[in-house]
């Protein structure tokens, strides 16, 4: 099997997810959706838990490439952070794909029982500590990375649950503000 098969199986976690919703995540359907066989899914996941974590590790290394070609753009970890996620303006597959794994595993925390809770919880630790690792080495002062941070996740909650965003100028003297612009 190759990574190929780990990415369908993956794509298969999320669209159950996004369609059906955590309860219709078994390893049975994740496997038919996916076109492999229980034993074929359970070559790459040995759990339902470490699927569930590897999805969220998936999301981590799509969020790292973004912020890697923001960087490479110019752009402050600070900035991509405090972005305002928005799957229809989506400009490349990178981004729709960072969005969709965000909110598939938004659906997966209010459903782990606690035997599952350890590894995606961790997997959902690393992933947020990677992104404070970044604000503070760019942001001198550790209170104002943490207050960036807790502003770009509620701007990406905000989108994640449909709720209206801030009016782009608006939201322009937010960050500027933020980032002492």
């Amino acid at each position: 099997m190759t990574a190929n098969t780990r990415d369908r199986i993956l794509d298969a976690l999320e669209s159950l997810l996004l369609e059906k919703g955590m309860s219709h995540v078994t390893l049975e359907n994740v496997a038919a959706n996916a076109g492999v066989s229980k034993g074929g899914l359970l070559y790459h996941f040995k759990s339902k838990d470490t699927l569930l974590a590897g999805l969220v590790r998936r999301l981590a290394e799509r969020a790292n490439q973004q912020l890697t070609d923001a960087t490479e753009r110019g752009q402050s970890v600070a900035e991509w952070y405090l972005q305002t996620p928005n799957p229809d303006n989506a400009t490349d597959a990178v981004e729709l794909e960072l969005y969709r794994s965000m909110l598939a595993t938004m659906r997966t925390i209010d459903a782990a029982t606690d035997t599952e809770t350890d590894e995606v919880q961790q997997a959902l630790v690393d992933m947020m500590g990677s992104w404070s690792d970044g604000l503070d080495k760019e942001i001198a002062d550790p209170v104002q990375a943490d207050i960036v941070q807790l502003v770009g996740d509620g701007v990406y909650l905000r989108a994640l649950l449909g709720l209206p965003q801030i009016a782009p100028d608006r939201y322009r003297q937010v960050v500027d503000r933020l980032l002492d612009r």
